[in-house]
C-alpha cells in the first residue's frame, strides 16, 4: 500500500531540474507531490476513503507524470457519474495507474494511457490500458498483491480482467462497493 520509490525518485529528479531552470511549474509540482504524499502517509490508515478523494489523488499523480513526461505522454483520464458518497479502500486504484507508467512502453516516442472510471448505483467500473511492446504475458508481484487485497476486502464482490496483447495491456475492474 505504498507508492513505488521509482516514481518518487523520478519526480524529485524532475523537480530538481525544474528548480535549476527556475521554472514556474516548480511550486505547482511541489504542491501536487506534497498532497499525494499526505494522502499516502495519513489517509491510507483509514479502512475506507471517499472514491472522489481516491480519484482526485490519481489526478494529482497523473499531473506529476505529465510534467515529467511532457510531450512524450498521451493520456486520457475520464470519470463519469462518480457518486460523492461512495467509499473505497484507499490506494486500491492508484497501483494500476502507477503500473501503466512503470511498465508502459512508448510507441514512436509517446506513451499512451487511457483511464476510465464510473459508478453505477453501488458498483465501480474502472478500466486502464497502456501501450506495451512485445509483451511476454508476465504479471508482477504488484498485480498479485492487488488481487490479494481485492479478495480480502471485496470477497465475491469484484471482477478483475487483465488482458495482454502484442501492443496493449488492459485492466478492467468491477467492484460492488456496498452490499
Amino acid at each position: 500500500m505504498q507508492i513505488h520509490p521509482h516514481f518518487l525518485f523520478n519526480t524529485l529528479n524532475t523537480l530538481y531540474g525544474f528548480a535549476l531552470k527556475k521554472s514556474e511549474k516548480t511550486p505547482e509540482m511541489i504542491l501536487k507531490l506534497s498532497s499525494l504524499l499526505d494522502y499516502i502517509l495519513y489517509q491510507i490508515v483509514k479502512p475506507k476513503v471517499l472514491l472522489v478523494e481516491e480519484l482526485k489523488h490519481i489526478e494529482a499523480y497523473i499531473a506529476l507524470e505529465k510534467m515529467r513526461f511532457q510531450e512524450a505522454l498521451n493520456i486520457t483520464y475520464q470519470t463519469e457519474n462518480v457518486s460523492r458518497n461512495v467509499e473505497i479502500a484507499p490506494m486500491l486504484l492508484l497501483p494500476f495507474v502507477e503500473n501503466s507508467f512503470k511498465h508502459g512502453k512508448s510507441i514512436d516516442g509517446v506513451l499512451t494511457i487511457v483511464i476510465f472510471s464510473e459508478t453505477i448505483e453501488n458498483t465501480l467500473f474502472f478500466t486502464i490500458s497502456n501501450d506495451v511492446k512485445n509483451s511476454k504475458n508476465e504479471q508482477g508481484i504488484g498485480l498479485d498483491n492487488i488481487k490479494k487485497r481485492l479478495t480480502m476486502l471485496y470477497p465475491k464482490r469484484y471482477e478483475l480482467d487483465i488482458k495482454e496483447q502484442q501492443s496493449k495491456f488492459e485492466v478492467s475492474l468491477k467492484i460492488v462497493l456496498n452490499e
